[in-house]
């Protein structure tokens, strides 16, 4: 189920130091969500490097990028550490984003009863509608880059 064109779900998930962060409290900026599966791993340290390279500019398009993944915010932590990231990294750690937004991937890599985040990107506008939806058909496929910039701006 697309979520483009509805009012974004509402969530409240610590980021990597342990502080809550909610959608609702960013109203009035655009933000990108980046959900990715496991931190550590190669895709998704391309993906959140990517992101980190381009904060600047997303930032002068008034947007805040918050990454999600299920992992713990301690690992979250190492991870944003590890590759000096700029943007808060969320735990999901109860699945209910990555539920709510439709990208539950059950199963993950082979192992019954995890579930991950599968790598997809939202863009939520200023009044919280979601402008832009991008779910990966696998694991290993990044997101378009230029795709999500231009949403933004």
């Amino acid at each position: 189920m697309s979520l483009l064109g509805t009012t974004a779900p509402d969530f409240a998930l610590p980021n990597h130091k342990r502080e809550v962060v909610s959608l609702s409290s960013l109203r009035g900026k655009k933000v990108i969500l980046a959900f990715y599966p496991a931190a550590f791993t190669g895709v998704c340290q391309k993906e959140v490097c990517a992101f980190r390279d381009a904060l600047a500019d997303l930032n002068n398009a008034n947007a805040t990028v918050l990454g999600i993944s299920v992992d713990a915010p301690f690992a979250n932590a190492a991870f944003a550490e590890k590759n000096a990231l700029n943007f808060a990294l969320l735990s999901d750690y109860n699945r209910a984003a990555v539920e709510a937004y439709g990208v539950a991937h059950n199963d993950f890599a082979g192992m019954p009863g995890y579930t991950a985040a599968k790598r997809s990107v939202f863009v939520v506008n200023e009044e919280g509608q979601v402008t832009y939806e991008w779910i990966a058909p696998n694991p290993g496929v990044e997101p378009d880059y230029e795709a999500v910039s231009a949403a933004v701006k």
